[in-house]
């Protein structure tokens, strides 16, 4: 009697091309962000582009809030300090560094998460799983450029690594609360927390409210109608996709980001199309099962290893 094998599923899940999606969609609002900043201080527009979104999730998800609980609250508000921590104190950082050292340095946050994921929810990633780190960081060392590694150890460079370790606890956050909370109350109250913060770090800052202009008002209504979806499709599918394999994806966002910007006629250096190939390799690297697991095993993520696609 002949064997017929199994069905061949497919290389990501359902959960894992939607963390793709997102992460182009993030690439894209880069340029975008590049341009309203030229027309507004950070922290506003980082503000108005949160808290643009949480409304838009408080109007969407107003029959769901009515079951916020306690500890929703508690996990949204923390994923919010986060958000407001990494683009803050990476706004902090620029102003004194490069943008090439700042984001050598924000790209420290892809090896800080499967450690972080290994010492705070005692899940060792699998083998692939670093070599797909391994290859994503060394990617976006490439994309930083060689200037990027005159490293100092000054107010901006440590700023910047104090949000690498924010935006690595975001993740890590996400994936720690999304197994046994409601996606999208968690969304709108980590929404609101982190623009509300922004917003408040003003006159800490010494941001002044800019004067009115169409570019910012549009870009940042556009952007909170994105970082609604990015927000709340990573809280969804990060109930089954790991930390550490999230982390790898998420990785591409400079290359689409590129993309976006060589549609507008940026010049790509070599360096960074290699670069680019390099977390493209780490993204498929990340991916690749031995043919034989242990059938009662658990994967990085939590899942039974022959997982469903």
């Amino acid at each position: 009697m002949l064997h017929t094998p199994p069905p061949r599923k497919s290389f990501f899940s359902r959960q894992e091309l939607a963390l793709v999606g997102i992460t182009m969609l993030w690439g894209a609002t880069f340029l975008i962000v590049h341009v309203a900043v030229g027309h507004a201080g950070p922290l506003f527009f980082v503000g108005l582009r949160f808290v643009t979104a949480g409304l838009l999730g408080l109007l969407v998800f107003r029959k769901a809030l009515s079951g916020l609980t306690r500890r929703e609250l508690m996990a949204g508000a923390a994923i919010g300090v986060t958000i407001f921590l990494g683009y803050a104190l990476q706004t902090y950082g620029l102003q004194t560094i490069n943008s090439s050292t700042s984001a050598f340095l924000t790209a420290l946050y892809v090896p800080m998460v499967p450690l972080l994921q290994w010492l705070f929810m005692r899940r060792a990633p699998q083998m692939m799983a670093w070599v797909g780190i391994a290859l994503a960081f060394v990617g976006l060392v490439l994309l930083a450029g060689p200037q990027a590694l005159h490293v100092g150890l000054g107010r901006g460079e440590i700023a910047t690594i104090v949000s690498a370790v924010a935006i690595a606890g975001e993740i890590i956050l996400i994936g720690r609360f999304a197994g046994d909370v409601d996606s999208s109350r968690v969304t709108v109250v980590q929404l609101l927390s982190g623009g509300l913060l922004s917003l408040a770090a003003m006159p800490l800052a010494g941001e002044a409210v800019p004067a009115f202009s169409w570019v910012w008002l549009a870009a940042g209504l556009g952007l909170g109608v994105a970082s609604a979806l990015i927000q709340l499709t990573m809280n969804w599918a990060q109930k089954s996709v790991s930390p550490t394999r999230a982390t790898i994806i998420y990785a591409s966002e400079p290359v689409w980001a590129g993309v976006v910007g060589k549609l507008a006629d940026d010049r790509l250096p070599a360096l960074a199309v290699l670069g680019a190939g390099f977390i493209v390799a780490g993204v498929i690297a990340s991916e690749w099962k031995p043919r034989r697991l242990p059938s009662s095993g658990r994967t990085d993520d939590g899942l039974v290893a022959d997982r469903a696609g």
